[in-house]
């Protein structure tokens, strides 16, 4: 992911590779030749950062800058420079020829100097300078890239390592994931019939009623006509 931060956009040389889900963020100049790998971040926070030419930014690796108006701590990686999966580089300077092995930590305002290797998980404190000569076993480089011990094999193993990753990942495209489908939902239950209404004979309700009011009117007038008959 590219990203502009603060008016600012990643300058990203066209043979560098940058991996799809990795994150390059404002003030980053990325020179040519470079990879940065799956998950790794990139982020300019108030001051410039610049990646030389075939360096490589392993898997999970954070390089950040930072500054505010009264300081500045700039992250300068010269080229042909390995930092490792993992590693955290902030504020610093990075001399060419680099190697920051895996999970190790640089601060602000250190310098790493040209050919100098910082071993796995080691940490270089806030402005402390790391000379020429501190290296990793020297087996290092002959175990893991096939190259033997040299003065300049940590920039040669940058190189030959940045020109194969980018040759591997040349082809890379993102694949469709099937859209999924939603669960099948289960048929609505309609809801039970009503009864149906029980009809009535209406004519013959009417019937019986007018049946019954002139059976009780005649027993009336029977009742009235036997009262006048005992009066007499």
């Amino acid at each position: 992911m590219i990203v502009s931060s603060n008016a600012k956009k990643p300058n990203i040389h066209a043979s560098a590779y940058v991996a799809p889900n990795a994150v390059v963020s404002g003030d980053v100049t990325i020179e040519e030749g470079c990879a940065v790998l799956f998950g790794a971040v990139i982020s300019s926070e108030g001051a410039p950062i610049v990646i030389g030419a075939n360096s490589v930014v392993m898997e999970n690796a954070v390089l950040k800058s930072s500054g505010g108006t009264a300081i500045q701590f700039p992250l300068m990686v010269g080229e042909s420079c390995i930092i490792g999966p993992g590693a955290y580089v902030v504020g610093a300077t990075i001399e060419p020829g680099a190697f920051i092995g895996a999970g190790a930590k640089v601060f602000n305002g250190a310098t790493v100097e040209q050919g100098v290797s910082v071993a796995i998980g080691a940490i270089v404190h806030i402005n402390t300078h790391v000379s020429s000569g501190d290296h990793v076993p020297a087996n290092f480089f002959e175990a893991v890239f096939n190259l033997p011990p040299s003065d300049d094999v940590r920039a040669q193993a940058a190189e030959a390592y940045s020109k194969f990753l980018r040759k591997t990942h040349a082809q890379d495209a993102a694949i469709a994931e099937p859209a999924k489908k939603a669960p099948a939902k289960p048929p609505l239950k309609s809801a039970p019939e009503p009864p149906p209404t029980q009809s009535a004979d209406v004519g013959k309700v009417v019937d019986v009623m007018f049946a019954e009011l002139e059976e009780a009117r005649l027993r009336r007038e029977s009742a009235i006509a036997r009262e006048k008959r005992g009066k007499k």
